[in-house]
């Protein structure tokens, strides 16, 4: 493997191995860097808050601090959303689910083992 000229430019091309990942230094099909899951660090508490700024008056439940990657965290939402029987999504971490059932969220997570806090006023 060749070495680098500069600490600002990573290799991404070796005429031994091909392509390169700059994250760990690995050929492509080998690299480990990008096979992690990504997962937001927390506390271990999830919080439960209700909110209505911002959303034209309509109230939201946003679940924030599950310690979940995204494709677990997606279920969880689907699942969720199916329990609450509404609308809901991801954003940036955050599961929010139409309306205000801050109750219901709270004994279905307690439910499934996480420690629970309710958030906000």
């Amino acid at each position: 493997m060749k070495k680098r000229h500069s600490a600002d430019a990573p290799l991404v091309y070796s005429s031994e191995l091909g392509r390169v990942c700059p994250g760990c230094g690995k050929p492509v099909a080998g690299c480990v860097c990008r096979k992690k899951p990504a997962r937001r660090p927390g506390d271990g508490v999830v919080r439960v808050q209700r909110e209505t700024k911002g959303r034209g008056g309509k109230t939201v439940t946003v679940i924030t601090g599950v310690p979940l990657d995204a494709a677990a965290l997606n279920a969880l939402t689907g699942e969720l959303k199916r329990r609450c029987g509404t609308g809901g999504t991801v954003k940036e971490w955050t599961i929010e689910i139409q309306g205000d059932h801050c109750d219901l969220l709270m004994a279905e997570l307690e439910k499934r083992g996480y420690r629970v806090k309710r958030a906000g006023g």
